[in-house]
């Protein structure tokens, strides 16, 4: 039950995260698009501390759900013919830059479970060098 529980908290910490970093990525500071990169850091941060804090892929899972749902519900045309992510190059790469951290973050491996060196394991190794 806690664990749905928190799926459920992640997606919708995702789905905020995913809805400020769509209305922001935009923002443009002369040539350079300040916008996207702090929307991205922030996407990627809260899906890494995610992952992180609960030691779970399908919390990291839910949460880049959230995000990426929420990217494509307000990307449409709203019902006053606003829209928010216009089909234009910054748009397509907010798009594909959202997904791919999302990608990237529920695939990096799990370093909690690889093997760990005993003691037993060191004394049974032979000596390399004699004196």
């Amino acid at each position: 039950m806690s664990r749905v529980l928190s799926w459920i908290a992640a997606a919708l910490v995702g789905g905020v995260y995913g809805i400020a970093g769509t209305i922001s990525h935009s923002v443009m500071w002369g040539p350079i698009p300040i916008g996207m990169i702090v929307a991205a850091i922030a996407c990627a941060a809260i899906l890494v501390a995610v992952r992180t804090l609960t030691h779970d892929r399908g919390a990291a899972v839910a949460a880049g759900l959230g995000m990426i749902g929420m990217l494509v519900l307000i990307s449409g045309e709203g019902p006053g013919g606003s829209i928010v992510v216009p089909a234009s190059f910054a748009g397509q790469i907010w798009t594909y830059l959202v997904a791919g951290i999302v990608l990237l973050v529920i695939a990096w491996p799990s370093f909690r479970r690889l093997p760990v060196r005993t003691e037993a394991a060191v004394a049974e190794e032979p000596e390399s060098r004699e004196s």
